[in-house]
Order: C-alpha cells, then structure tokens, then sequence
C-alpha cells in the first residue's frame, strides 16, 4: 500500500480538501493537450499490466472471478477503450467550424470542446475495474479531474485499484476515495460538474436527485430487465448456448444479462432441453469446484436470487433446472424456470444472477405488449434469421442497446454507444460517446465585419419592415 492511498471511509474534512484540490487544479487540467492527455492512458494501462497477477487475485478473493475472466472482462477492456480513445482523440478536442447561413453573413462560427470540471465516477461491485477505469479512461481524455469511488463490497479490488490510481496520477487529478454509503452521500453532497453512476436504478434516483440539487450534469448506467426473443429457427441448439454463456458469464452478475427469454409455445420443451445441454457443457461437473464458475459478490445478493426463485416456485413455477443455493458461500445454481406466473418476482425484479426464466409466447403480439408494459429495459436480444421479423421487433419496442444473434457482446464495442433510456438510464459512454459525456460543446460566434445586421435595428420603418418581409420569403 502507498503512503498516498487515502483511508477507507475518510472524514468529512479529508472528502472535502480532496474535491477542493480537484477543483483548483480543473482549469489546468483543461489546457491539457491531447499528447499531455495520452500519456496519463498510457501510464494507467502500464500500472494495471504490471499489477495484472494482484488483480486476479483480488478479484478471485472478492468473488472467485476466474483469472481468464478478469483477462477478457477486464484488463482487455480497459486496454481496447485506450487503444480507441488514443487513435481520435486530437480529433475530438479540435474546434469545430459550423455554418452560420445567410442570416449570419460576415460571421464565424465554430464548436469547442471543453472539459466540464470535476468529475465524480461511482463504479459497482459487478465489474468492478473495467466499470470504474473505462469512464475514467474518458474523463482524462475530455480533460476532467476525477474523483472516485469504488465499490466496497469487492474491497480487496477497491484496494488495488486505490493503489494503482496512487502511482498514475497526481492526487490533484484524481482521488479515489472508499467506503460506504455514508461516504457515498458525503460526496454527493459536493458541488461536481458532472457525475457518472453505475449501479441500480433506485440508487440512480437517488444520484439524480443529488444532482438537482447544484446542478450539474449526470450519467446513469442503470440496468433493468433484458429481454431475450427468440424466433422459430430450425435449430436452436446455438442460439441455446449464446444465450447460456451471457447469462453465466460472471455468475449472471451484468447489468445487461439476459433476464428473461421468449419462446416459440411449441419449442419451449426442446429449448429447455438445449438451454440444460448448454450449461452442463460449459460448465461441468461440481460446480462448487468449477474454478471457472463465479460466486456471488456478497450472502445477502446471493439470498435475494435463491427468494426471488423460492417465490417463483410457490407461485407455480417449475423448476425445469437447478434451483440450489449456498446462500453463506455466496454460490447460487444456474436454473432454469419455466411456467411462470406473471406476478412471481423474478419476472418483475431485475434478477442479477443465474437464473432464467423461460415464457412460451404464441403470437408476437403477446410478446410486444409484455415488454412495452415494463420499464425500458438496458438491452433488447433477437435470435431470428428473417429481417422482418428483427425489424419489426426493433420498431415495437424501446431498449438501450440491441444486439441480433448474441447477448452482450455488444457492450465491448468501443464505436457503439452504450447507455440506456428512462429507467435504464441517461446518457452514453464508451469511445468517442464517453468523451462526449465529460465534454461541454461550447458555441462560439465571431462578427469578423459587419453584415445587414444594422439595417434589421429599430427603428422599424415600413421599408425595414419590407426588408424584413422579403428575407422571411428568402431564406
């Protein structure tokens, strides 16, 4: 540990020197050119390389990620988001020149792109570096200082973490600051520029609120309930393990997870049958000696998974797969649900775990209406070979993202804009759109000589008033 990592949960008076050092140096910070800026990425991917083997082993204590998991969903990430954010970021820093028409003759106009200030990042448990170093890949690109806040519940990553942002960067850039809720509502208390939440969308409600109250401007990675429609396919047996490995990858424990999946009525038994065969080929044996299945972050999340499936099950619900649960080892079965009622929890709560329920649907419209009466989910999932039925699926229904033939790989792209809409969120990150979410777009206006501008002045006699006639008709 160095001597720069702040304690956990720091007094009041520790929070507030920190954000005040932030503030003062923000307007340095902005001047920062893009090369300045590049270096910082660099050095922070040079830092998380070389402490690679202390996050694995971080996170395998926090929740038994498997290596090769933090490798893919981590490290890589972190890595693909600087690579990208280094190759246009000079680009996005220039100004912009618009067009000003011919009311604005004799005129200049362009875009500047100007860091906003000081910028507050609060990362969750689930991802719990890639969430907290890819928005604060594009803080430092836009020019932002950054304060941040990790999650305690993976406390052994928060500390490594803590350290390497210690090595990287000037505390006066950035801060990492840990602890709990009550340090959560200390912060949100300060005065930012700008605050970038992911987590649940009640707790966003409450960064929302928060916010009002400065102002200042928001991004909400919330998450929600992702649909998953399946079309009927001639084999589904691929479809199947997609579908699986999403839902599994990470114990289920991904905002964009599939929730929930849509089956043609009269090949529901053969999907569930081939969802089975999918999870017992990936994952095989005792699971509770599979290194390469996740545990649960915390007892608590893994008891609200194992009674949103208790409750399911007294409501009707079969248990067509798994349904156990190690609620103190944090270790919850993959299952599968099918015959469900329309008011059990888990199909009305965002499940975060391995479980999936599946629903027969007869008609398509049965589908559109279920999806449509609930909050705009963060991700939609086609599995279907015929454009119509993809397009038509697209134009019923409102979702974050959508991904065609496979879950949650779309969430890598550094080109696409992640983000939700409504419940699911506000505002987009990644790439280019992540640099957008710290930037302010100011517009500035030169009068290089004067134009007819005069002329349009009061007095309005009637030949103004002419004039003014005229070019209403013309432009």
């Amino acid at each position: 540990m160095t001597q720069r990592v702040l304690p956990q949960s720091p007094a009041k008076e520790i929070i507030d020197h920190s954000f005040l050092a932030l503030r003062e140096r923000a307007p340095y910070q902005r001047r920062l050119t893009a090369r300045e800026r590049i270096q910082r990425l660099d050095a922070l991917y040079e830092e998380v390389w070389r402490r690679r083997d202390d996050i694995k082993a971080a996170m395998w204590a926090d929740f038994r990620k498997p290596a090769e998991e933090v490798d893919l969903t981590e490290i890589f990430v972190i890595k693909s988001e600087i690579k990208a954010v280094k190759k246009r970021l000079a680009s996005w820093m220039k100004p912009r020149r618009v067009p000003g028409g011919l009311a604005l003759m004799g005129s200049a106009s362009w875009v500047r792109s100007e860091a906003k200030g000081v910028a507050l990042i609060i990362a969750p448990w689930n991802y719990p570096m890639q969430l907290m170093f890819r928005p604060l890949v594009a803080a430092i690109a836009a020019g932002c200082t950054v304060m941040l806040k990790p999650s305690e519940v993976t406390a052994h990553t928060a500390q490594v973490v803590a350290e390497i942002v210690s090595v990287v960067f000037d505390e006066r850039e950035v801060a990492l600051i840990q602890g709990g809720p009550d340090t959560v509502t200390q912060l949100l208390n300060l005065p930012f520029n700008h605050i970038y939440f992911t987590g649940s969308p009640a707790v966003g409600k409450i960064v929302m609120r928060a916010a009002a109250q400065h102002p200042c401007s928001v991004t909400l990675e919330l998450g929600g309930k992702s649909p998953v429609i399946v079309d009927d396919m001639k084999s589904l047996k691929s479809t199947a393990r997609k579908i699986v490995w999403a839902k599994l990858s990470n114990a289920g424990q991904i905002c964009v997870a599939p929730d929930y999946v849509f089956i043609p009525a009269h090949r529901e038994q053969e999907f569930i049958e081939d969802l089975k065969s999918a999870m017992l080929e990936l994952y095989p044996g005792d699971l509770t000696e599979n290194k390469d299945y996740q545990r649960i972050a915390a007892p608590r999340h893994a008891d609200r998974i194992h009674q949103l499936v208790e409750d399911a099950v007294r409501k009707g619900a079969k248990l067509a797969h798994g349904g156990q649960a190690d609620v103190e080892g944090c270790w919850v079965q993959p299952t599968i649900l099918s015959e469900i009622d329309a008011d059990s929890e888990v199909l009305n709560e965002e499940i975060f775990g391995p479980v999936l329920p599946v629903i027969p649907y007869a008609h398509f419209d049965e589908v559109v209406n279920f999806v449509n009466a609930r909050p705009t989910p963060l991700a939609l999932y086609l599995y279907s070979k015929r454009k119509a039925f993809v397009n038509e699926a697209l134009e019923r229904m409102q979702s974050g993202g959508a991904s065609i033939n496979n879950c949650v790989i779309h969430v890598s792209s550094n080109h696409l804009p992640f983000g939700g809409l409504g419940n699911s969120g506000i505002g987009s990150g990644h790439g280019e759109h992540g640099f957008k979410e710290f930037t302010h777009f100011r517009g500035v206006y030169e009068q290089r000589f004067d134009g007819a501008g005069a002329l349009l002045m009061p007095p309005y006699t009637p030949w103004k008033t002419k004039l003014i006639d005229r070019l209403l008709r013309w432009l």
